[in-house]
């Protein structure tokens, strides 16, 4: 056995260069070249799914991009290595590579998926133009676009993961951008203003590269939404009993300094909270399964188990329910379930998964460790990606699931922001507002559908307005991540002449064309991709979607709880029959039992919820 204060031996996959084969690089090549002219969407399946494996072998290959071995000064030291790091995950993140323990801890640097030499900020072109003027004119959501076939738990569940995987922490209050005043601007109070990214304190000063920044929330999929980011919260969260999590009043505890409030963050509402209850409501019942299998567990091998399970669920959902209910184009789902299935499918996973480590046949929870010769990190174009406000309704009609009654009523976004969503979480039943959100269409991430609550956001903490579509704009310039067409042809996609091949909608083409005075190549990366023609049955971009096809597939890979440590021996086999059990369906029919009748009719949670269902 391992002393207390010694990691076991072993090899970083990062430090292992990432060398594909001949045949590998030629069958990339050639799905490169037909993906160019016969797009993977408009292929039958099959077909389709080769050239997205080829797209991702290319990725994998071309598009990850290291700053943690840039120049640094003084940064945050793992702690020292305990022996419980080994089947357990860390509060904040450390110890998940034995080799290099800071891999993917909070407060390490972003990476990058374009060449770092790419990401130097717009400098003399960050108000060109002006981020305002692109909000009014081409994001102002005048009708709601909805994405039809799916509900607003997809809202939900997409602040969950933002709050789990990324945050670049609190803007210093000095030498905010302000932005240009735009004539006919109602905006509250003028000007406008956006705070700028905190610097990277552990950057060491060097004009010749460009400047990087920290993820203040672990980079793993470690459920921190839920867990915290450090050992002082996730001592706050506990029970201290039975491996439990605290509910008061039903709800995660709020810490009593407001400095610590999460209500008060930026970014908190209803949706969030629903979620992060739910989940601390599936945790304690993991703890209660497992005590009752396994009677020698004490409170804390209790709770790092079922953690470990609960992450594990959270990352299945994710991926074989919440994706392909945003992405559910025939193709990009029977990809997104091979991912945790492998192509062999469910029904056969369990037998082929004994028989083989491939991860194409079997999925990859269960297979090597692999970091394709890059640390793991999620990346400044991940975040640019996610930026997906136009999922929020700007109302919400709140019912009762036994029978369609009105509760609250209808609320606005803007009332279910901030503390305003703690009385609602406590007082009404979480069935009913589960089944609110379950009745409501998200919206679709194009141009014209940003939430007008968001347009005009009053925080929480301070009280000022911000303008979210302006700030999406302005950060990803700030942050370094290229515009539109440069994003496209570091990412091996055909780039856009004309503002006519961006988009086929000759109206908004003709409005691109006008905010940006014709020159396609200043075109930001978000309008443009809320202006692309979406595949079939997508709710944002294909451009958006090829860092899904990369990064999706790096958060399994990379992390050794769902590879060499995904096993019966780590997680219990009452924790690995949980995992491959239950679905979101079966969480909200465990949790809110009225909702059963209704999730069981659905092939995925996050489609659209009959109302006449409940009735």
């Amino acid at each position: 056995m391992n002393s207390p204060d010694t990691p076991p031996e072993g090899v970083s996959t990062s430090d292992v260069a990432y060398r594909p084969g001949r045949l590998e690089r030629l069958y990339d090549k050639i799905t490169g070249e037909v993906a160019v002219k016969h797009p993977w969407y408009t292929l039958p399946k099959d077909l389709g799914l080769a050239e997205l494996i080829g797209i991702r072998d290319t990725l994998r290959r071309e598009n990850l991009f290291d700053t943690s071995r840039l120049p640094s000064v003084d940064p945050v030291p793992p702690p020292p290595y305990d022996e419980s790091y080994l089947t357990a995950r860390t509060a904040d993140g450390s110890w998940n590579d034995l080799e290099h323990p800071e891999m993917g801890m909070a407060s390490t640097r972003f990476g990058r998926n374009v060449p770092l030499g790419d990401t130097w900020p717009g400098k003399d072109r960050m108000m060109v133009p002006n981020p305002r003027e692109i909000s009014l004119k081409l994001m102002t959501r005048d009708t709601f676009n909805p994405a039809t076939a799916g509900n607003a738990l997809i809202t939900a569940w997409l602040q969950f993961m933002v709050h789990d995987w990324v945050s670049h922490g609190t803007s210093p209050k000095d030498d905010p951008w302000v932005l240009p005043e735009v004539e006919g601007d109602d905006w509250p109070t003028p000007p406008v203003v956006v705070m700028r990214v905190p610097p990277d304190p552990t950057s060491a000063p060097d004009s010749t590269l460009p400047p990087t920044h920290l993820n203040v929330n672990t980079h793993w999929w470690d459920g921190s939404s839920v867990y915290g980011n450090d050992l002082e919260q996730q001592r706050f969260l506990r029970q201290g009993a039975g491996g439990r999590l605290r509910l008061a009043g039903g709800l995660p505890p709020i810490p009593p300094d407001p400095a610590n409030d999460p209500t008060l963050v930026p970014g908190f509402w209803l949706g969030l909270g629903m979620m992060q209850t739910l989940f601390s409501m599936e945790h304690n019942s993991i703890a209660a399964m497992l005590a009752a299998a396994h009677p020698e567990f004490d409170d804390e091998t209790l709770f790092q188990k079922a953690r470990l399970i609960t992450c594990a669920l959270i990352a299945k959902i994710h991926t074989v329910e919440w994706t392909p209910a945003v992405t559910a184009h025939p193709t990009a789902v029977e990809g997104l379930y091979a991912n945790w299935w492998g192509l062999a499918g469910q029904k056969l996973h369990k037998f082929v998964a004994t028989i083989s480590k491939n991860e194409a046949l079997r999925g990859i929870p269960g297979t090597g460790t692999e970091d394709y010769g890059v640390p793991y990190a999620l990346t400044e174009e991940f975040v640019a990606v996610y930026r997906m406000h136009p999922l929020v309704p700007d109302d919400f009609d709140f019912r009762s699931v036994r029978d369609d009654a009105p509760t609250l009523g209808p609320r606005s976004f803007s009332e279910l922001t901030g503390p305003q969503a703690v009385p609602i979480l406590r007082d009404q039943p979480l069935t009913d507002i589960v089944y609110t959100f379950g009745t409501t269409h998200p919206g679709l991430v194009t141009l014209h559908n940003f939430p007008k609550g968001l347009q005009t956001f009053k925080r929480p903490d301070t009280g000022a307005y911000m303008d979210m579509a302006a700030l999406d704009i302005l950060r990803c310039r700030e942050l370094g991540v290229p515009r539109y067409c440069e994003f496209r042809r570091l990412l091996h996609l055909p780039v856009p002449r004309t503002f006519e091949d961006v988009t086929s909608n000759k109206v908004w083409a003709k409005e691109l064309h006008d905010v940006y005075g014709g020159k396609i190549t200043d075109l930001d990366l978000i309008p443009g991709v809320m202006a692309e023609d979406f595949p079939q049955g997508f709710a944002f971009s294909d451009t958006a979607f090829r860092i899904f096809i990369l990064m999706a597939s790096r958060r399994l890979n990379s992390d050794r709880f769902f590879t060499d440590y995904f096993t019966d021996e780590v997680y219990t086999p009452e924790g690995m029959t949980w995992i491959a059990d239950n679905t979101m369906r079966s969480v909200l029919a465990r949790h809110c039992p009225d909702l059963g009748p209704t999730v069981a009719k659905l092939p995925n949670a996050f489609a659209i919820w009959d109302r006449t269902a409940a009735k």
